[in-house]
């Protein structure tokens, strides 16, 4: 990682809200991209916590902190983001969620709210997310799109679950395409498990969205 974002990341990592909110305006003001900061730090410094917390190195009380400190660097850039969306309005509808089994949600929420400012309608189920839940929301709100976020291993057979009952299902298999995301989540278990598209990070996010949704070629 960059010197310039170490302040940052140690702010998540302790879970410093103010001192995080503050450190970001400073580095944009210095001429950073909010896009580089959420891909070239927030985002891996996330991956890093995750990655700690699967291995039983940090516990919840530790990764809800780094969620408030990062929660804090949202509200700071959503004004930002709004002001220079990646892409244009597309008005699309998804929905987004971790899958049941999981309490992480500070990689999803940043997911979510780039994609809110990039024009889709999002409606955000949380964590810990039944199939049933998250298929009958995406009914209910009239989706495009399904987005699955997981953290831990545990939670896999649960997002495989979703992707099967909703391809499964033939009111369903046409209707909603389905994305996934996460710490344990690979581009190759994406393909297999019959997803539509995987990304790595929030602005991968947003252009596999885009491209699901046919409204753009993936890179």
């Amino acid at each position: 990682m960059d010197e310039k974002y170490l302040k940052l990341s140690e702010a998540i990592n302790e879970g410093e809200a103010e001192e995080a909110a503050e450190e970001s305006m400073k580095l944009i003001e210095s001429g950073v991209e909010v896009a580089e900061l959420f891909s070239d730090c927030v985002e891996p410094t996330l991956n890093v916590i995750g990655d700690k917390f699967a291995k039983l190195e940090v516990f919840l009380p530790e990764l809800l902190m780094a969620s408030e400190a990062v929660k804090a660097v949202q509200a700071e850039m959503e004004p930002i983001l709004k002001a220079h969306p990646i892409e244009g309005k597309v008005e699309k509808r998804a929905v987004i969620a971790t899958v049941y089994g999981d309490l992480h949600d500070i990689g999803m929420n940043i997911v979510a709210v780039m994609l809110e400012v990039n024009g889709f309608k999002v409606k955000n189920l949380g964590t810990d997310v039944s199939s049933n839940d998250i298929i009958q929301a995406a009914s209910d709100y009239d989706a495009e799109i399904v987005c699955l976020s997981g953290l831990m291993m545990p939670s896999m057979p649960y997002m495989q679950d979703t992707i099967d009952r909703i391809k499964g299902d033939a009111k369903h298999q046409n209707r909603f395409k389905i994305l996934v995301g996460g710490g344990p989540v690979s581009e190759e278990w994406a393909k297999k498990s019959g997803a539509d598209g995987y990304a790595d990070d929030a602005i991968g996010a947003v252009q596999e969205a885009l491209r699901v949704a046919g409204l753009q070629a993936s890179a």
